[in-house]
């Protein structure tokens, strides 16, 4: 029988630790036999879990002859990672064990090293910080999951049953799979990647900068066929001094901000409205619908009527 070890660090994210608890307990063999043992791990006896405080079965040496070692998301994705995890987790990687991250779990497995050169993800809001604190590890915000062989990681929250979902159809196939996502009441596979359920916001600038009527005469005019002349020409300066203090304020270009927020109006339109995905289209200021879609699927990942049976 495949043995799972969840490693329980301070700070566990409650529902990050359950999910391959379920996950894994409820996947069943045609027999109707169990097809994994779960075992939790600590390194004390005693792990503060925010709310409430656990008491794990198993120690560090849990981690020792199990098959996977998953590491849940904690709430100090930054905190220092205790030499003592460091070494079992590197322990269990030498020894072929499959190690695989939810969320800000991510932090404490790139804190080893495991996962230095490969592709990662993480919960797309904690993406820019876990590149920036570990540039070794390729980042890739937009995924639900990355599965390098050895070392996996997923995104936050529900992400974390797609891993867990993929990595018992790996193990014992997709008629296995099916079933334990039907008890979960889960897809099997879901459609898009994380990208769908990021804010698509503009780059945030203080109240009371040069940019902001500027900025909020944009907003007010998405509908319209806007250039890079038309946005210099409403500040009263040249495109280059446009695009250089843009970005000095900003972040990004004029064009870009205006597509972040054509998409993010569009998917508010989307979520709260039956207006039909054409009109939504005119309403942002694409010329046609097909350009529209092609838009808001590089920049989410899914098609404006997939984001609107996942969010309206």
């Amino acid at each position: 029988m495949h043995t799972v070890a969840v490693l329980a660090l301070d700070q566990v994210i409650p529902f990050d630790l359950a999910t391959p608890i379920e996950a894994f307990g409820r996947a069943r063999l045609p027999d109707g036999r169990p097809g994994y043992t779960v075992r939790v791990c600590a390194q004390r006896p005693e792990t503060d879990a925010g709310t409430f405080t656990i008491k794990a079965h198993r120690g560090l040496e849990g981690l020792k002859g199990a098959d996977t070692v998953i590491v849940p998301g904690t709430a100090t994705p930054l905190a220092p990672l205790a030499p003592a995890v460091r070494d079992a987790l590197r322990a269990a990687a030498a020894d072929g064990t499959r190690i695989a991250s939810i969320c800000t779990g991510a932090f404490p497995l790139a804190a080893t090293g495991l996962l230095d050169g490969l592709r990662a993800t993480t919960h797309w809001i904690a993406a820019d910080l876990l590149a920036a604190t570990y540039p070794e590890v390729k980042v890739d915000p937009d995924v639900l999951y990355v599965d390098n062989g050895q070392f996996l990681t997923s995104a936050g929250a529900a992400a974390g049953l797609d891993l867990c979902l993929h990595m018992i159809r790996g193990d014992y196939g997709s008629a296995i799979a099916a079933d334990t996502a039907r008890l979960s009441v889960m897809p099997l596979e879901r459609e898009g990647g994380q990208a769908q359920f990021i804010v698509h916001d503009h780059a945030p600038t203080p109240q009371g900068s040069a940019f902001e009527p500027l900025l909020t005469w944009l907003q007010e005019n998405l509908d319209q066929d806007l250039s890079l002349a038309d946005i210099a020409a409403r500040e009263g300066v040249s495109t280059r001094t446009l695009m250089r203090r843009f970005r000095e304020q900003t972040g990004t270009t004029p064009l870009q901000w205006l597509h972040r927020a054509r998409i993010r109006q569009a998917q508010h339109l989307l979520e709260t409205t039956a207006h039909p995905v054409e009109r939504i289209a005119g309403q942002v200021g694409f010329g046609s619908p097909t350009a529209f879609r092609d838009r808001f699927k590089r920049t989410t990942g899914v098609s404006p009527q997939a984001y609107r049976r996942t969010f309206s």
